[in-house]
């Protein structure tokens, strides 16, 4: 059979585009194998580089172990140690989330199989925190809870397994955003203005404190976004506030018919310190730009609070002025946006057109939010 020189041409083209990624230890798409080792690795393996004339490439792990090469331990091409290694740490997640108080570190590990050393760095690599800080957030979420459901603080605070009063006080802005009697006032002794307005989604709510804007919602009837406000704040005074608000409402309606520059509002913004990295986070995506939950929960540190993210997306209380919408599902879906996917599709469209245009002028749209 002759010998086709165009597909031999083209294949050892491919051949050396591979090679070059091997070379500068590049991802890619592809494994290689080293003859004179018998093992088959990723292209960006630290392992020393072998020498071009012992390597063969592969397109998958089948096709590799096939040729009778075995995968690299360090590499991990087939990622059984990086399931593993996930596997143990969802598994101390899990416990700590049961326990009423915080297990030590000696003990995770015994847990684990691994030494204390070797545990607490794969848990810092895998969730981005230590397990103690892991176990704070948890011990946070537990007291706001309970908070938030009416319990009495002292109530509160042993539940969430804390050893005192003294040191949730101590630490009220870090665990919860105010304090616990705050939080279980529900706004009572506090008085919240409100504006009503039409908009190109439909009808409009603000709400503000003396703080700043504590609620935004739209496109649903006034009943419905002002029940929703008093649901976040059950024990505040609501009242309306049109001509006070005037401003404040016109930047919102502005924003939605072009969104060409962030929000900068002077926000009342109350939830945990989780919620708040979250929503910080969500401040940081460009206009014009969207995010995974996934890039967001690694933005923050914690790469495997995925759903926890989601969540403070969701608890979001100041849409438009913090972003949510500009976060999507890993597939690129847009998933979970309280005021309706029809109304997040339109925002990104409209901020990806003026985007365009301020990268074809040489313009930039990006302003901070402002913060009480």
């Amino acid at each position: 059979m002759p010998l086709d020189l165009h597909t031999a041409t083209a294949d050892d083209a491919h051949h050396d585009r591979r090679w070059r990624q091997v070379v500068d230890r590049r991802p890619g798409d592809f494994l290689y194998g080293v003859a004179t080792m018998g093992v088959y690795c990723r292209p960006g393996c630290p392992s020393p580089r072998p020498l071009r004339k012992n390597v063969r490439f592969f397109d998958s792990c089948e096709q590799a172990e096939a040729a009778g090469f075995r995968a690299c331990r360090r590499c991990d091409p087939r990622g059984a140690r990086a399931d593993l290694a996930r596997a143990v740490v969802e598994d101390a997640c899990a416990f700590i989330e049961a326990e009423e108080t915080i297990p030590s570190l000696d003990r995770l590990a015994e847990r684990s199989g691994y030494s204390k050393y070797h545990f607490l760095r794969l848990f810092r690599e895998k969730a981005g925190l230590t397990p103690r800080s892991y176990a704070e957030g948890v011990r946070a979420r537990r007291l706001h809870a309970a908070l938030a459901a009416g319990s009495r603080v002292a109530d509160a605070v042993a539940e969430a397994g804390y050893g005192s009063e003294s040191r949730v006080y101590a630490a009220t802005g870090r665990l919860l955003g105010m304090t616990p009697g705050a939080l279980r006032r529900g706004g009572a002794g506090e008085t919240i203005r409100t504006a009503l307005a039409d908009s190109p989604f439909g009808r409009l709510l603000v709400g503000a404190t003396d703080q700043g804007v504590c609620f935004i919602g739209f496109s649903e009837p006034d009943e419905a976004l002002l029940g929703d406000l008093r649901r976040r704040f059950p024990n505040a005074r609501i009242e309306s506030a049109d001509a006070a608000l005037e401003s404040t409402v016109q930047r919102i309606v502005a924003f939605i018919e072009e969104p060409k520059a962030a929000l900068a509002l002077p926000l009342d913004l109350r939830g945990t310190a989780f919620q708040k990295r979250v929503w910080d986070a969500l401040c940081r995506i460009p206009v014009g730009e969207t995010r995974r939950y996934s890039d967001i929960a690694a933005a923050i540190g914690a790469p495997t609070a995925v759903r926890a993210v989601a969540r403070s997306c969701a608890q979001n209380p100041v849409s438009l002025a913090v972003p949510c919408h500009r976060v999507i599902g890993s597939d690129g879906a847009l998933t979970g946006y309280r005021w309706g996917i029809p109304r997040k599709r339109a925002l990104l469209q409209r901020e990806s057109a003026i985007a365009g245009k301020g990268r074809t002028t040489g313009a930039t749209h990006t302003a901070p939010v402002q913060r009480s």
